[in-house]
């Protein structure tokens, strides 16, 4: 293991202008601020670790076999700004990153983090609060979740568990099963290769899905939110769309073998497929598209709901 300490940097101001802040989450009141730099040694298809509070977390994978951890601490105080910790620790396998707070105390304290990794490398843990978490370039599955703060994805191989709160979820170019869970936040997903479940709350979710996997089930749900779904191939794939007080809209391929059942209170519902063997009605509409085949499930209150055809 090669582990190297932090810079002797120090960058103390009393007072901070407007727009000095390097993350929106440095608070008024964090006004001592400490930059920070280790290295340590982590082979590709190793696992990184990463547990923190009140900041922001970045990951970009690389191609040397090393982890290198930069950022900057900051606290309301000069005397919370020396008892808050980074640690970092590695076995060889597994590098694992702490931020440890004065004391107890996590009011008006943090840490900002921007990571370097191995391209091959398992996101095991990332935890953090009261900020965003980004990955890029990055192959290998990851466990990820913070609150209060966005969670971005881009280019990554490898199942993905993204988990938070009263921020956005934004996936692109990813190649695994996702499962993406947030509240008041939008989820969006583009060019995913993968089954994937999203559930949010008071927002939207729109997804384009290049190859869901034979027979993986899709699943998007919200309240007070629309849904958008496009499926560039359906390949046996049950459907769960469902919100309330917002619209459903589905593009599927022309070759569409499914069983359909929609249903609204007050909206309307169209479909580009000819819907055979069963019920239509004002608020509802079941039967066979193609023959029949997996179930397509589709449901809302005051919204409309397309079925529509590439």
């Amino acid at each position: 293991m090669r582990l190297r300490g932090p810079l002797p940097v120090l960058l103390v101001s009393l007072v901070l202008t407007s727009g000095c802040d390097l993350d929106s989450v440095l608070s008024e009141t964090a006004r001592f601020r400490e930059e920070f730099t280790y290295t340590c040694a982590l082979p590709a298809g190793g696992r990184l670790d990463l547990e923190n509070f009140n900041g922001s977390v970045e990951i970009m994978g690389w191609e040397k076999d090393e982890v290198r951890v930069s950022g900057l601490k900051f606290a309301g105080s000069e005397a919370d700004l020396r008892e808050l910790k980074i640690e970092v620790t590695s076995d060889g396998q597994t590098a694992r990153i702490r931020t440890v707070a004065p004391s107890g105390r996590r009011s008006h304290a943090g840490a900002r983090y921007m990571l370097r990794a191995p391209h091959r490398v398992e996101l095991d843990r990332i935890r953090t609060s009261n900020g965003s978490i980004r990955a890029e370039f990055i192959q290998g599955s990851a466990r990820l979740e913070t609150s209060n703060g966005s969670i971005t994805l881009r280019q990554l191989e490898g199942s993905v568990e993204a988990r938070t709160s009263n921020g956005s979820i934004s996936l692109t170019e990813v190649r695994g099963d996702c499962v993406l869970r947030t509240s008041n936040g939008r989820i969006s997903v583009e060019r995913l290769k993968g089954a994937l479940e999203a559930t949010t709350s008071n927002a939207s979710v729109s997804a384009r899905i290049l190859e869901p996997g034979a027979g993986r089930v899709i699943r998007l749900v919200t309240s007070n939110g629309s849904i958008e779904l496009a499926l560039d191939a359906f390949q046996q794939n049950e459907i769960v769309a469902q919100t309330s007080n917002g619209s459903v809209t589905v593009r599927l391929p022309a070759s569409l073998q499914a069983r359909l059942r929609a249903t609204t209170s007050n909206g309307a519902i169209h479909s580009d497929f000819p819907v055979l063997a069963g019920s239509t009605g004002k608020d509802h509409l079941e039967g066979e598209i193609g023959g029949g085949g997996p179930l397509i499930r589709l449901a809302t209150t005051n919204g409309s709901i397309r079925v529509l055809r590439f």
